[in-house]
């Protein structure tokens, strides 16, 4: 059978244009917003596609995954690295946020990983019923993630201009009230997966010293 090329999949191909969009929002953050949000709301908007294209084609792997979340993350970062400028105010904020995603997002994965090689019980979140609805409601995932990112764009927008006036109130202005509590709700999340992962990495590495001292007996 004729090895299969990765990297050419429709999926991850889908992904080399969300990185590539970024890219150019990232660019144009600074002096234009109109070009920067277009390419940035593509970019995040294409992160609902490569998921059904993945299973479309049956063409979903590892490394699709891994760029999927990387190119989250980075988009995610790269706006809040411009809010930091555009708001040096809040600066401290910003940098604390970008610090609470990229660290519960690292271990919580690479515990994952770890956990894999191991038969040890580990604690599972999805056991609470609340965060058995953020796993398995793909609905409520997306309107989580959907929320956070509006939180942030929103900031951005409204650096440059009120927008649209709805009810007295700017629409920008509105979609940053409305998604503000779940960018807080999505943060306190990301720090339960942060303690739960380190739980999960001391039980790990409990299980191993108890079978390095079993060996040294």
């Amino acid at each position: 059978m004729t090895e299969e090329n990765i990297f050419i999949f429709v999926p991850n191909i889908i992904g080399y244009a969300r990185i590539l969009l970024a890219l150019v929002a990232f660019y144009f953050m600074p002096t234009n917003y109109i070009v920067a949000t277009t390419c940035y709301v593509v970019s995040a908007l294409l992160d609902a596609f490569d998921g059904h294209a993945a299973r479309y084609f049956n063409q979903s792997t590892k490394f699709g995954g891994m760029l999927d979340q990387l190119t989250d993350r980075c988009g995610t970062l790269g706006l809040i690295t411009v809010l930091a400028h555009l708001y040096p105010k809040y600066m401290f904020w910003f940098i604390l946020s970008m610090c609470i995603d990229i660290s519960c997002h690292w271990i919580y994965l690479h515990t994952t990983v770890l956990q894999g090689k191991s038969s040890h019980k580990f604690i599972d979140m999805s056991e609470n019923p609340i965060m058995s609805i953020y796993y398995t409601n793909k609905t409520v995932l997306f309107f989580m993630c959907a929320g956070n990112e509006a939180f942030y764009a929103s900031l951005y927008l409204l650096y440059f201009t009120e927008g649209p006036i709805v009810v007295g109130l700017s629409l920008f202005r509105i979609i940053l009230y409305l998604s503000a509590p779940i960018c807080i709700v999505k943060t306190l999340i990301s720090l339960l997966h942060c303690i739960v992962a380190s739980k999960n990495l001391a039980i790990i590495d409990n299980n191993e010293r108890k079978n390095i001292s079993k060996k040294a007996n």
